[in-house]
């Protein structure tokens, strides 16, 4: 009887089970799901020995889906997007993880994006501009988010290091003096964990220096203002005012034409550099420039209190740039995206506006950008020369 009643049990937690447990999915419902539990499964910002086969058998798996079945995936964060959206070309990238190389390392550090058009002029346009400046030296990438490597890995067969990943490897390489520069805008979080990455290798080098961040050191309070935030505030707001096909800022105000760069924000005590950065512009004069975050921190860079703070200014004419190194998912889709909580959306349901403009470039393809992080990774040279 009890060998009877086990077998029931087995037999009913079978019939429970997806049919596409056993062998090939039975509807177009079953296929996507699959393909979703797999995206989902590599949606992770952790690596393991697993990451590489989950992202081959993911991007396989999406392969084999009619276009039909591929408009219902639908999971936790996957969606027909991962692997559907075209972000430009993954082959004008470098991943930037060769070895061979010589005694002396500069390691760019990025968050990353999964945008390849933005990859390519954002990051590796900071990279090949810090190359073509040290030429004695080898330069190398990594990023902090694991989730958008497995993406671009998956995706496109790019495989981009982490961080770990990449001082191990110039561990191995037997690279003497490692020079690190981050691409981050700020002593935040970001740069924060990689300082801490760093410190586990410390001893496997002969030196190793971090470089400064965009955006320098952050300052006690809201006021407090440096030569970087100075020059990336003229850099940014030079190449907004010529998109936007105006001779001058001034031209732009008597138009009634604002321009608000969306950061991120952040819950970290750096996040007073965006308040810098709208103390820096009024220390400029631009009147007509305001910073925004998508995070809403600090409070006033909230979307909802810029719009409160242009339509008070009197400008009838908006023009949305992103205040970030990539013109990635934030820019794309929190900025410019078609959804009712976008910055677009939002500025053009406030009523407010007769027109409102986007622009996505990052600030990493500005020359003027390119050559502060020259200038702060040149600084580290000198310290260990």
């Amino acid at each position: 009887m009890k060998r009877l009643v086990k077998v029931l049990c087995i037999m009913l937690a079978v019939c429970m089970l997806p049919s596409f447990a056993f062998g090939a999915p039975k509807t177009d419902k079953e296929a996507a799901d699959k393909v979703a539990a797999l995206i989902d499964a590599i949606y992770v910002q952790e690596w393991t020995k697993k990451t590489d086969k989950q992202c081959a058998a993911a991007k396989a798996a999406w392969d084999k889906l009619t276009d039909a079945q591929k408009e219902l995936v639908e999971g936790e964060n996957a969606d027909p997007d991962y692997f559907g959206r075209d972000t430009g070309d993954a082959k004008l990238d470098e991943a930037r993880n060769a070895d061979g190389i010589g005694k002396k390392e500069l390691l760019v550090v990025s968050f990353g994006t999964s945008f390849n058009d933005s990859r390519a002029k954002d990051i590796k346009g900071i990279e090949d501009a810090l190359q073509a400046s040290f030429l004695d030296w080898d330069v190398r990438r990594a990023f902090t988010a694991q989730i958008i490597i497995n993406h671009v890995q998956a995706r496109d067969g790019e495989k981009i290091d982490n961080v770990d990943q990449a001082l191990n490897r110039a561990v191995k390489n037997k690279v003497q003096i490692l020079v690190i520069q981050p691409t981050h805008l700020m002593h935040g979080a970001e740069y924060d964990e990689l300082k801490a990455a760093v410190d586990k290798y410390a001893s496997k080098f002969a030196k190793v220096v971090i470089a400064e961040p965009l955006l320098g050191e952050v300052g006690s309070d809201a006021s407090k203002i440096n030569a970087d935030k100075k020059a990336a505030a003229i850099a940014v707001t030079a190449a907004a005012v010529k998109a936007a096909g105006f001779e001058s800022l001034d031209d732009a105000a008597n138009a009634k034409t604002a321009f608000v760069f969306m950061g991120h924000g952040t819950s970290h005590t750096a996040k007073v550099s965006y308040s810098q950065m709208q103390a820096q512009m009024n220390a400029l004069g631009y009147k007509n420039v305001f910073i925004g975050t998508v995070e809403g921190e600090p409070e006033e860079t909230a979307c909802e209190e810029i719009i409160k703070s242009v339509a008070a200014a009197g400008y009838k004419n908006v023009v949305l740039r992103p205040l970030m190194v990539v013109a990635g998912d934030h820019a794309n889709n929190d900025m410019a995206g078609e959804d009712a909580d976008s910055w677009l959306s939002m500025f053009n349901a406030s009523g407010k506006f007769d027109k409102v403009d986007t622009q996505i470039e990052g600030l990493g393809r500005l020359g003027a950008i390119q050559k502060m992080y020259i200038n702060h990774a040149g600084a580290a040279i000198n310290s260990v020369n």
